[in-house]
C-alpha cells in the first residue's frame, strides 16, 4: 500500500514509480492500480476468443443488443421543454458534463454529506426529501462500487489483457470520440514513442474531461530500453486533442491503431455499418481497430438503471461480444482478438 504521504503531498506531480508495482491505493474520485496478474490470475480480467469461426454466427445464434431506454430526467425536460427529440449533439454536451461531474466528486465526502441529508429528510417528515436522499445514496455507493472498488470504468488490469502482443514499434494511434482519452493513454504507455490524435466533437471532453485528467495518475507500460514495466504519466505522452466531427476529418490511412470505446452501442443498426467504417478509412494496411463496448449483463443494467441521470442522455446498447463482434464481422473486418472484461466488451479486428 502506497504510503500516505506521497499521495497527500499534491506538490509531488508524480507521485508512483516501478517501486509501487504491484499496489493499488484508492484515491477520493478513482483508484489507482500497478498490480500485474499472474497466469493463475489471468482469466480473473478477461475471458478471450469465445468464437471459434465467426463466419458461422449468425443473428439468430447471438441475438439483438438490449436498448437502454429509461433516459436522463435532463433528456426528458429538454424534450418536453423544446417539443423534439434531443439531437446527439445536445444529448452528448449533457453527458458529458453530467459523467465529468461525478469523476470529480470526492466520494467519502458525498457520502457523508448523502447521511446527513438523508437523516434530515427523516426528519423533515416529507416523502420525496427522502425518497431523493435514499437515490442520491445509492448513486453514490453504487458509483463508489463500480469506479473506486471494482475500477470498472478505467480497469487497467482488463484493459492492458486486451492491448497487449501487437508488436507495434512507435504507433500511430487514433482515437475516435475520445472523452478523456483513458484507453488511448494506456496503449501510448504500453506501446513507447506512441504518437496519438484524439477526437471527439464536443470542446467540453478535451478542455475538461482531458484537460483536468489527473496529472499524477500512473499508466503501467513499457520501457522500450529495457523492456520491463515502466510507470508513464499523462505529460510523458505525445498527444494531439482535434475537436471535430469524425465525418469531417480529413486523414488519410496514416494509422496504426484506430481506437473506440463506447462509441458502436450509440449508434441504431441503420449506422452500425457507417461507424465500423470510420475505423477502416484510417487505418494503414496491417493496422488495428480495437473497440470495446458496455457489456450485457445483470449487474450493467442494474447500472444504468440507477445511474440513468448521470449516464442515459444518448441513445445506448448493451451488447455481448458476440453481437459487436458480428456487426465487425458482416462490416468488412476479421476478428483478431475477442473477449470481455470486467464491464466491457473488446475486439481486435483488421479489415478483409
Amino acid at each position: 500500500m502506497l504510503g500516505e504521504a506521497a499521495v497527500k503531498d499534491s506538490r509531488i506531480p508524480k507521485p508512483y514509480s516501478e517501486k509501487h508495482m504491484d499496489e493499488t491505493f484508492s484515491h477520493p474520485q478513482y483508484r489507482v492500480d500497478l498490480r500485474r496478474y499472474s497466469e493463475k490470475e489471468y482469466n480473473k480480467f478477461v475471458r478471450l476468443n469465445t468464437v471459434a469461426d465467426w463466419s458461422l454466427l449468425s443473428w439468430k445464434d447471438v441475438g439483438k443488443p438490449f436498448e437502454v431506454t429509461n433516459y436522463s430526467r435532463e433528456r426528458t425536460e429538454w424534450e418536453k421543454e423544446n417539443n423534439q427529440a434531443m439531437d446527439p449533439h445536445t444529448s452528448w454536451t449533457y453527458f458529458n458534463k453530467s459523467f465529468h461531474e461525478w469523476f470529480i466528486k470526492d466520494v467519502p465526502k458525498e457520502k457523508n454529506l448523502g447521511k446527513e441529508q438523508f437523516m434530515r429528510s427523516l426528519a423533515s417528515f416529507k416523502p420525496v426529501q427522502v425518497k431523493q436522499a435514499i437515490g442520491n445514496l445509492v448513486q453514490l455507493q453504487l458509483w463508489n462500487y463500480v469506479h473506486r472498488i471494482q475500477d470498472g470504468i478505467w480497469d487497467p488490469r482488463g484493459k492492458r489483457a486486451l492491448f497487449e502482443g501487437l508488436h507495434l514499434d512507435r504507433p500511430r494511434i487514433l482515437f475516435l470520440g475520445a472523452a478523456e482519452g483513458y484507453e488511448a493513454m494506456q496503449l501510448g504507455a504500453m506501446y513507447p514513442g506512441a504518437e496519438i490524435v484524439m477526437v471527439d466533437y464536443d470542446e467540453f471532453c478535451k478542455t475538461t474531461r482531458f484537460g483536468e485528467f489527473p496529472e499524477h495518475y500512473p499508466f503501467l507500460g513499457e520501457n522500450s530500453s529495457t523492456g520491463q514495466w515502466k510507470v508513464t504519466y499523462k505529460d510523458d505522452l505525445n498527444i494531439e486533442y482535434v475537436v471535430e466531427d469524425i465525418r469531417n476529418l480529413d486523414f488519410g490511412k496514416e494509422f496504426d491503431i484506430v481506437l473506440s470505446v463506447g462509441l458502436l452501442e450509440h449508434f441504431p443498426d441503420k449506422y452500425k455499418p457507417e461507424v465500423a467504417d470510420w475505423h477502416r478509412r484510417f487505418l494503414k494496411e496491417g493496422g488495428y481497430a480495437i473497440l470495446t463496448t458496455p457489456r450485457n449483463q445483470l449487474r450493467s443494467r442494474l447500472y444504468y438503471h440507477v445511474m440513468a441521470d448521470v449516464m442515459n442522455h444518448t441513445y445506448r446498447e448493451l451488447m455481448t461480444v458476440e453481437q459487436m463482434g458480428l456487426y465487425m464481422y458482416e462490416a468488412g473486418f476479421d476478428i483478431l482478438r475477442h473477449g470481455y472484461i470486467k464491464v466491457h466488451n473488446g475486439l481486435i479486428c483488421r479489415p478483409r
